[in-house]
């Protein structure tokens, strides 16, 4: 009798074993009783009739990624590829939707992108691609929540993560860039050029009116000491005439020896005897005394002429 139990028992125990199940955190599980839809068991253990009911199927709770690759050209007729990452979950109260309304989700969200994108992006230019992402990414999201809530999917987030145009049209977008570069980087090499030019011409001005102040502060510090000299020589007896021989002597044998202390110098003064400053000197009195007698006889005339 006992041989003919074990089977019996075991069988049942096989039985009641597959009777319990368990489901998964964040997950659901889809109950039929002979093939018809009985439930939807959420996480923990559960218990179904043996050889009635069983698990047809197990959907995900969690938020999920699909990644989007879409070729397409663009305004100006530049073929671009994008990468549009989509982000969605199953809705817990539409499981029965998700899960037997629709076969393939990831197909389905698919063709919708690809819809979306080849409808937006031909509308743009290359750079406005580029600038317009998000307002890409929120038609594609826009579309998807309208075609995909009916299905029992909510679509959480939708991002352009990858523009990759043409590697010929990529080269020639760096080369104007660097070019945009370089010519940017001319101007402003010539904006410093032009200010140190004419910075260093103000500093050339002011070089000069210091020099021209310097010199003329010489000249008059040398008539002071002139001036000064002859009052000295004057009150030892000499006259103004004497005393500016004298001292045009005296500079120009101070002179000699000047050039004499300079061994590179090149300078050649002629003539070189010691009468020749006398010279000089009455040279410049007689110039002046006939340019004074000559003034005199002019008012003279002019005087005579109104008397007449």
């Amino acid at each position: 009798m006992s041989i003919f139990l074990m089977p019996l028992l075991f069988i049942g125990i096989v039985i009641l074993i597959t009777s319990f199940f368990t489901v998964k955190q964040q997950s659901a599980a889809i109950i039929e009783r002979f093939g018809k839809f009985q439930s939807i068991r959420h996480s923990g253990l559960q218990l179904k009739i043996p050889l009635v009911d069983r698990v047809a199927g197990r959907l995900s709770l969690k938020i999920q990624q699909l990644d989007v690759i879409v070729e397409t050209k663009t305004l100006d007729d530049v073929f671009v590829r994008l990468k549009i990452s989509v982000q969605f979950k199953v809705i817990k109260d539409k499981v029965y939707d998700a899960f037997y309304k629709l076969d393939y989700a990831h197909d389905q969200i698919t063709s919708y992108v690809f819809d979306v994108v080849r409808a937006e992006v031909p509308k743009m230019k290359l750079d406005d691609v580029f600038v317009k992402k998000d307002d890409i990414a929120i038609a594609v999201k826009t579309e998807l929540n309208d075609a995909m809530l009916d299905y029992g999917y909510d679509i959480i987030k939708t991002l352009v993560t990858d523009i990759d145009p043409d590697a010929q049209v990529k080269a020639a977008m760096n080369r104007i860039n660097a070019s945009e570069r370089e010519k940017i980087a001319a101007q402003f090499e010539g904006d410093a050029q032009r200010i140190l030019i004419v910075e260093k011409a103000k500093a050339e001005a002011e070089s000069k009116r210091l020099q021209g102040q310097g010199i003329a502060d010489q000249r008059r510090e040398i008539a002071r000491g002139l001036e000064e000299s002859v009052e000295v020589l004057n009150r030892v007896g000499i006259n103004s005439q004497e005393a500016s021989a004298l001292i045009v002597v005296t500079q120009h044998y101070d002179t000699l020896q000047s050039l004499g202390e300079e061994t590179n110098s090149n300078l050649i003064l002629l003539p070189n005897a010691p009468q020749v400053g006398s010279n000089m000197l009455n040279d410049m009195v007689a110039s002046f005394t006939a340019s004074n007698q000559i003034g005199e006889a002019m008012k003279e005339a002019r005087k005579n002429t109104k008397n007449e």
